[in-house]
């Protein structure tokens, strides 16, 4: 799977097999759309109850250009749908859902296509990687701010200044920041070494 995957299980042991069958349905999504950047799930197991038995809460972002798309599988669904909810069957409920989301989506971003300059990555103009943090110079020429966490397939050290680079704007408390940066297409430690 070449989309940034992130497994976590929460109030439980991890799961071989449980995690066997995220990456699975995480591939399932990737062929979908392509253009998926990262996923995120996260598998919490519920305090058991007496009446109910294991109940799971299946959490799935799916990071794509522009947005976040979020599903959360509550463990109230599970009990209304099944008499003995497991781990397995919350998780394909999750993906499922995820599923006609990101069909959505996908069919959302083909209406919305207009003819228009393909887009342009931002540069990264300045790194600091000593307190966390750098700058994105936009196509259209301002400045955002991005810290460490937002990086997403490399690492804050392995950029470079001038390094192409695609991101995911969003308004922080002290105005635009880049939540998401990844490398442009075609860029990688290649280009330095010519």
């Amino acid at each position: 799977m070449d989309t940034n995957l992130e497994i976590a299980f929460h109030n439980m042991e991890t799961q071989p097999e449980l995690e066997t069958y995220i990456r699975e349905r995480a591939e399932k999504l990737e062929k979908l759309f392509d253009r998926l950047v990262g996923m995120r799930v996260a598998v919490e197991h519920q305090h058991r109850q007496h009446k109910t038995g294991n109940v799971y809460d299946v959490h799935i972002e799916l990071m794509v250009p522009g947005q976040d798309i979020v599903v959360s599988r509550k463990p109230h669904k599970a009990k209304e749908r099944y008499a003995n909810p497991d781990a397995r069957t919350s998780i394909r409920d999750a993906f499922e859902a995820a599923e006609r989301q990101l069909k959505e989506y996908k069919d959302k971003l083909r209406r919305d296509v207009k003819t228009h300059e393909p887009e342009q990555p931002g540069r990264v103009s300045q790194l600091y990687p000593n307190e966390d943090h750098g700058f994105i110079t936009t196509n259209t020429g301002t400045q955002l701010y991005f810290h460490r966490n937002s990086c997403i397939n490399v690492d804050m050290e392995e950029l470079q200044t001038g390094d192409p680079v695609k991101y995911v704007e969003t308004t922080g408390d002290t105005g635009p920041t880049a939540s998401k940066v990844w490398r442009a297409a075609g860029s990688d430690t290649e280009l330095h070494a010519s």
